[in-house]
């Protein structure tokens, strides 16, 4: 720790470091131009890095330099069950790998304090119209994930520096926006920024409080865990500054989708985004979350908003202590933070969105930044005329309405919203059509109080809306099974049936297997979509039902106006249900209970927790990229949930075959997610996804959807997971051809993992989405880039071709795909080694991160 700028904090007992003098001592006057982002990256450094370090990274940071690399030090870890108890598996493996070494285990343990939310593990069983819904769905829960929830257990106890959430509590990226984020961190005496590293994309969540979070995959994360520093490239920071205001009647969600579209199209992926401006300056705390909390939907890696006013009101909303508040705002006025100081600062990229032509949106039917305006759904072919045929669904039936996900349920003013419309409904009389599954999943228990305190808990009951889990549930594709009739007529009818949701992600497949689309829309307009039953309604326009006297009800007669949902949030919302909450939820409990070994006793039934494979054979040796044959040749847009759903898994996949011989029953296999500790179930989770578009399987002139490929160099189409196992018998090695932003999604291992696992040694893409590229470089799969005018098409790849890789591999240098066709011809490509940084080349070459910390571990404790 340096002590040249280390000072006082005036008017505290406190240290902290002065960025503003070791920024200007490199070259003056610079530290007014940083943006906000660079000044938190610059304190980090000047806190943590030894003198060389410090100027070398402080230079770069000054004049953007990006051809180097640049540390990074999170004061702390986020993580929810799936990824985090993910990340922890690979930790006890890790020990079982050191034990056999002859080295401690007892000493492999997170160094940077570690937080496991368990909340992805809980589907929606019993819907919302049911008023023990919450009990019945917890059971099911605990029941289902007991090994799960054992393995959470001794971690809690065997590993130091690791605090668990239990389930039923809330989602992660909520308790850490309401919570668990101080903003300002203190340590020994030394006050800094709030910094953290997250296992899911939507860490931003609370960039919106100023503080620097971003989406990691458990792979970094565990790296992040063990001490080391999150090594990048200098990230490009673009401002985006909003203009105006929203107009009447729109809400945050509204805002966030058209934001979302409009910054796909300006291409941020990758870039750390700060919003600015009159218009970010009067937005609530809460809209800034939703814009911050969907980040990784228009491909940015953080979302930024100043520390001013609006932070301040929050935190105490959020019941804060009052000496954190007053430390939080005096540090940010000392130390350059605070919104009033940053006039100054320069971006790299200037974006200016206008708030004001911000219209009621939806998107779909498959991507987050598809957005539609609702006065065009009938125009874009999404509403339109369908039969209504009394005892039948109709065409585009809405068979799941839900008000779920962080991103909205965060914000009080959407989910006051949703209960004020559903009371004006129930006073004309209108009603969930009886085929939608509802349900209400907030993400954090003060939800709860304060719409009981608004009297408008009730109201959302008598409209299927009653609370049937604290955690993500729908929005992470737990949206539980359908009522088996109406299953059946989706299945007889072969009916086109959807989900609307008020989540983050509407991927292919990823809601619920026989939802064959979704949309992404506020809390309100899902209980309006519960109400008119099929997605074929023009909302805007349709007529929900008839009042008593016969009159004709439109969304517009139940819409709750701005001025009643801020009387309602300004009544309802208090920092005592804060408290209430997250008192008890975080209080420091003294473990009495028996010490556990530092092993883990795995369990050889378990299909949940099972020892990970990545220090034995093949997966610790050497990749020669040499003879690779395509497992798949893949269209852009590719999703991780295309490369490993985390759905419901059917029993007629590869993964349900699998759960049924080891005697699970079907009612019981819960979601590919919840499997990811045990990797010989989640590696048939590979390609399984029914949306694939597999390019090298043609029928009939066209691309056949389905999890499938072609097995060369017989030319046999099979299922995908059949073709993988046959390669692992042959020790074939794969490779990956796609197109562009490939790895959009989740910060999921397991679309490395299983890829890695299949053997798979290269992916060559025309661009990569950044944790998906950073969690293949974790798992020793190179990432291959093709230069601009190249791609699978001008190079007329089919999958019967060999390839090898040739050139050294270092930073993002120049190597030589070499194809060979199938008639012999050779072809020599040019493309681009994206292994970043010199950190990332060291790992690749290790076999992956996990094989990088046994070597070191060993090495040092050898020293």
């Amino acid at each position: 720790m340096n002590t040249e700028f280390r000072k006082t904090l005036p008017g505290t007992r406190l240290d902290y470091f002065d960025t503003r003098a070791a920024v200007d001592a490199i070259t003056p006057g610079a530290y007014d131009t940083l943006p906000y982002t660079a000044r938190v990256l610059a304190e980090n450094l000047v806190r943590r890095c030894d003198p060389a370090t410090l100027n070398a990274s402080l230079s770069q940071l000054i004049e953007r330099k990006r051809d180097l690399d640049f540390p990074w030090f999170p004061a702390r870890v986020v993580c929810h069950d799936i990824l985090g108890q993910t990340a922890l598996v690979d930790l006890a493996g890790l020990r079982d790998a050191i034990a056999q070494q002859g080295g401690d285990p007892a000493q492999v343990n997170p160094v940077v304090p570690t937080q496991l939310i368990v909340d992805h593990s809980l589907a929606v069983e019993c819907g919302g119209y049911d008023p023990e819904a919450f009990e019945k769905n917890r059971a099911i829960e605990d029941r289902r994930n007991e090994d799960r929830f054992h393995f959470i257990e001794w971690t809690k106890k065997a590993f130091k520096n690791v605090d668990v959430i239990p389930p039923g509590n809330g989602i992660m990226h909520q308790i850490n926006l309401e919570k668990m984020s101080p903003v300002i961190q203190v340590r020994d005496g030394v006050a800094f920024p709030d910094t953290c590293v997250g296992t899911d994309s939507h860490t931003p969540h609370v960039d919106s409080l100023g503080v620097i979070a971003i989406g990691v995959g458990g792979l970094e994360a565990e790296s992040v865990m063990l001490g080391r520093a999150s090594w990048m490239r200098l990230p490009e920071i673009v401002g985006v500054e909003l203009t105006g205001k929203l107009q009447p009647g729109i809400t945050a969600t509204d805002m966030v989708l058209a934001l979302t579209e409009f910054l796909r199209k300006q291409k941020v992926v990758g870039a750390w985004l700060e919003f600015y401006g009159e218009g970010a300056a009067a937005l609530t705390l809460g809209d800034r979350a939703t814009i911050s909390n969907m980040a990784p939907e228009y491909g940015a890696t953080a979302a930024m908003f100043y520390i001013d006013q609006q932070t301040i009101d929050y935190l105490k909303l959020t019941g804060r202590e009052d000496q954190q508040v007053q430390l939080v705002e005096h540090y940010a006025k000392v130390n350059g933070l605070w919104a009033d100081s940053l006039n100054g600062a320069q971006y790299e990229r200037n974006l200016c969105f206008d708030l004001s032509s911000v219209v009621r949106n939806m998107a779909g039917p498959s991507n987050p930044h598809a957005r539609v305006a609702t006065s065009d759904l009938a125009s874009k072919g999404i509403a339109g005329q369908w039969d209504e045929v009394p005892g039948q669904m109709p065409d585009g039936a809405v068979i799941i309405a839900a008000i779920t996900s962080c991103t909205n349920t965060s914000n009080p003013r959407n989910v006051i919203a949703a209960g004020l419309l559903a009371r004006n409904a129930n006073k004309l009389g209108l009603t969930r059509k009886p085929w939608v599954k509802s349900s209400l999943a907030p993400g954090s228990k003060t939800v709860a109080l304060y719409l009981d305190e608004a009297g408008l808990t009730d109201e959302l009951e008598q409209l299927g809306f009653g609370v049937v889990a604290f955690a993500c549930t729908t929005c992470n594709g737990m949206s539980g099974a359908l009522d088996p009739v109406i299953q059946q007529e989706i299945i007889d009818r072969d009916l086109y049936a959807t989900a609307v949701l008020s989540g983050n992600r509407n991927f292919d497949g990823r809601i619920h297997p026989y939802a064959k689309q979704a949309f992404l829309a506020s809390p309100p307009l899902v209980v309006a979509y519960a109400i008119a039953g099929t997605i074929r309604f023009d909302i805007e326009k349709d007529v929900l039902g008839l009042d008593a006297q016969g009159n004709e009800i439109r969304l517009k007669d139940i819409w709750p106006t701005d001025e009643e949902i801020d009387a309602v949030v300004k009544a309802s919302v208090k920092p005592e249900q804060f408290r209430q909450v997250y008192i008890p939820m975080f209080a420091i409990h003294e473990d009495t209970g028996p010490k556990v070994e530092p092993l883990y006793d795995w369990r050889p039934q378990s299909t949940y927790i099972r020892r990970p494979p990545y220090w034995e054979g093949a997966l610790a040796g050497a990749r020669p990229l040499k003879g690779m044959r395509p497992l798949a040749v893949l269209p852009d847009n590719i999703t991780t949930d295309h490369l490993s759903p985390s759905n419901a898994i059917m029993l007629d996949s590869a993964a349900g075959e699998y759960l049924a011989k080891m005697g699970l029953p079907e009612v019981d296999f819960n979601s590919y997610a919840t499997h990811r500790g045990d990797h010989l179930t989640a590696q048939r989770a590979t390609f399984a996804n029914p949306k694939l578009f597999n390019e090298m399987v043609i029928e009939d002139g066209k691309v056949k959807q389905g999890s499938l490929t072609r097995l060369e160099p017989e030319g046999q189409v099979m299922r995908m997971w059949e073709a993988i196992e046959t390669y692992m018998d042959r020790k074939q090695p794969l490779i990956i051809i796609a197109g562009a932003d490939y790895g959009q999604g989740s910060s999921r291992d397991w679309a490395a993992k299983g890829v890695r696992l299949a053997g798979v040694e290269a992916i060559a893409a025309e661009g990569f989405e950044r944790i998906h590229r950073t969690n293949l470089v974790g798992m020793g799969v190179l990432p291959l880039e093709f230069m601009p005018g190249t791609n699978r098409k001008t190079l007329h790849i089919d999958g019967s071709e060999t390839y090898d890789v040739i050139g050294e591999r270092t930073p993002r240098a120049t190597l030589t795909l070499v194809i060979t066709r199938k008639n012999g011809e050779r072809v020599e490509v040019p493309v681009t080694c994206r292994l970043d940084t010199a950190e990332e080349v060291s790992i690749y070459e290790a076999g992956g991160v996990l094989q990088r910390f046994a070597q070191d571990f060993l090495e040092s404790a050898t020293a």
